[in-house]
């Protein structure tokens, strides 16, 4: 997708670099002599000299991060794949600058990772400085914000916000509507909520009990266990309509794996579930 991207050249926005498309300049190596029948002389002039270096040497994906808006971060996802975390936060409130990050729920595509404050809290920085894209939901406006204030650090990975992906899709609504819309359950856990969240983490701390622990590390983790099977259908929806959608299509992952905590039929009792 990054060679078939021309929205990083000045003057270039959706609508042009449809043209383009429609005119069979479809990549960086189709541009030859059509060019000039598309574009007027000095559009297709500085066209070429804006791809001149990206021919002769690629750029990183997050070097070519910052010629992009945020919006079209997810033409990002196939190059980054093997480095990406699927991320989400639990915490005592939505005030960042009173509130506390109890729980962090990684997914890396393969195995799960979970960061529980006053154990490994801070192991989180230095793990996920591995990975070069963050895939989250609503993470541009929580998530990030939060982390960052936390841990006063600026993580500059590429980030991917799900809800902004989705809605530009027509799929709106919190997490569990979209995956819902999109066919996925979450068993046990359907119907818990970020102020369940909250509840079960005082519930820990006021009682010591380590089932409500783990029904909370279960539920943080459900959060990032669908978000690879709906980065996958977003970038394959985005794609529909461009003429090389189906050479470029991600199959649908599989399943992701079992988490590695449960849900406790009584604590979710005592919340109220």
């Amino acid at each position: 997708m990054l060679r078939n991207t021309f929205l990083h050249i000045p003057g270039i926005g959706p609508k042009t670099e449809a043209l383009l498309w429609s005119a069979g300049i479809e990549s960086w190596d189709d541009l030859d002599g059509r060019l000039a029948t598309v574009l007027p002389p000095a559009r297709a002039r500085l066209v070429r000299q804006h791809l001149e270096p990206f021919l002769l040497s690629p750029p990183s994906p997050r070097q070519f991060a910052a010629e992009l808006g945020a919006a079209h971060l997810w033409r990002l996802f196939p190059a980054c794949r093997r480095r990406t975390a699927y991320l989400d936060i639990e915490t005592t409130g939505l005030d960042r600058q009173a509130g506390q990050i109890t729980t962090i729920g990684l997914f890396d595509g393969k195995g799960y990772r979970s960061y529980v404050h006053g154990r490994n809290l801070e192991k989180f920085v230095e793990d996920i400085a591995a990975f070069e894209m963050l895939v989250t939901y609503n993470g541009r406006l929580f998530d990030l914000p939060f982390l960052e204030h936390f841990f006063a650090k600026k993580f500059d990975q590429i980030h991917v916000d799900l809800r902004f992906v989705l809605h530009s899709l027509g799929i709106k609504g919190g997490l569990k509507n979209c995956e819902r819309r999109l066919g996925l359950h979450r068993g046990p856990l359907d119907g818990v909520d970020g102020f369940d969240a909250v509840r079960l983490w005082h519930l820990f701390r006021r009682t010591g009990n380590p089932r409500a622990l783990d029904t909370l590390l279960a539920y943080n983790l459900q959060d990032v266990a669908t978000l690879e099977t709906l980065m996958v259908t977003a970038f394959n929806r985005k794609l529909d309509g461009t003429p090389f959608a189906e050479s470029q299509r991600l199959p649908t992952p599989p399943p992701p794996p079992p988490l590695p905590f449960a849900p406790d039929p009584a604590v979710l009792r005592a919340i109220g579930r």
